[in-house]
């Protein structure tokens, strides 16, 4: 591994690739591959910190230490021992394969794979520091291994605790969105800090409370450690310090911002406004327990963003035609306003009454969900 530059792999939700592509662009590094799920770029050492704490979009940021092909066990043990482990883990490191996963691979058995994996590990470095016996003792290197196609890359955890804990989102209400999805879809919508962003549906606060760190420019990690703090052999500590300094500099927080979010539970209501205050963002947004019929507003050119319920429950979906075209009604009355909303819903553009601009397949956990989008007109430009 060049000492100069790293690769890494950033996974992510399926189907929100060309998102995250952009946000690593913009933090000025070169997009080596955009696979689905997953994107691969360059940095310098500074950027494992960097990627870490402002990338929104990510599930983790992986270090890349190793690529090759593997069909027999065999082949896995040898191209895992040729990887120079010593240059990244120091003598008492703590290491251990954390996860395993196959892709049309002559290998597919996980806990053999990990298994093997470690012992080559495990024999390198026996090799390089001439002991026989690890106390691993030290900080935690935590490896997870993909293979795709009988092709096996192995990368170390940078991030330990998944990049959509931001760290505020102590209370949540029943089928909520993850953070770096929200933070994702809203992405992908025209919307910016200077127009109206309401949520009906807001339940525990995500999506009003990824909007007010976009429009603030708060960097989502920037309140959280990670598990690459500690790799002083990697990475000096002046790295991490200077990543966090350069983050809370770009801050905005003198934004005026107007973003609401409404949920009929009372109770949950007051989770998302803890959660704001826990974001430090409880000033931009206005949390009420008021009922989505109710939505109104004077202003044109505002945004709705929201995840209504799905209806995977036989009890619930019952509800739903008259919940979705109670929506469609409340955006009809909206002045040139538009509507954004992630479900998996089939009939969401019949009730809603019109066809959605566009509709874009997404995966929310496990379920495949559709991300459709009815555009409103832009507003006028601005003059000076």
């Amino acid at each position: 591994m060049d000492k100069e530059t790293f690769e890494l792999i950033a996974p992510c939700h399926f189907g929100l690739e060309a998102v995250l592509k952009r946000e690593i662009q913009n933090l000025g590094y070169e997009i080596i591959a955009v696979e689905d799920g997953r994107v691969t770029f360059r940095t310098d050492a500074a950027g494992i910190p960097r990627a870490n704490i402002n990338i929104r979009t990510a599930e983790r940021i992986m270090l890349k230490c190793g690529e090759f092909s593997a069909k027999t066990f065999d082949e896995l043990y040898e191209g895992t021992r040729a990887i120079a482990w010593e240059r990244i883990l120091p003598r008492d490191a703590r290491f251990w394969v954390t996860k395993a996963t196959t892709n049309r691979s002559a290998l597919y058995a996980a806990s053999s794979i990990q298994a093997i994996v470690k012992k080559a590990m495990v024999e390198r470095m026996s090799s390089v520091y001439h002991i026989n016996r690890f106390a691993e003792d030290g900080d935690e290197y935590p490896v997870r291994v993909f293979i795709m196609k009988d092709i096996v890359t192995i990368g170390l955890d940078t991030s330990g605790v998944s990049l959509h804990k931001r760290g505020y989102r102590k209370l949540v209400g029943k089928a909520p969105i993850s953070e770096t999805l929200a933070a994702a879809l809203l992405m992908l919508t025209p919307w910016r800090e200077d127009r109206i962003l309401v949520d009906p549906f807001s339940g525990s606060g995500t999506f009003p409370i990824e909007a007010a760190l976009i429009g603030a420019n708060i960097a989502p990690g920037v309140n959280r450690d990670f598990t690459a703090c500690t790799w002083e052999k990697l990475l000096p500590k002046k790295l991490w310090y200077d990543a966090y300094d350069e983050a809370r500099s770009l801050e905005k927080r003198d934004v005026k911002m107007n973003i609401q979010g409404y949920d009929l539970d009372s109770e949950i209501v007051k989770a998302a406004r803890t959660n704001a205050i826990d974001a430090g963002v409880d000033e931009y947004i206005h949390f009420q327990t008021r009922d989505m019929k109710d939505l109104s507003n004077p202003k044109p050119y505002g945004f709705i963003v929201t995840n209504p319920p799905y209806g995977e429950r036989l009890e619930e979906k019952e509800a739903l035609p008259q919940l979705y075209s109670t929506l469609g009604e409340v955006y009809s009355n909206l002045d040139r306003w538009s509507m954004f909303i992630i479900t998996s819903y089939e009939d969401t553009e019949k009730y809603i009454g019109r066809k959605a601009d566009k509709n874009r397949k997404i995966y929310n956990g496990m379920i495949q969900a559709r991300f459709y989008s009815f555009m409103g007109p832009k507003p006028p430009k601005r003059e000076g």
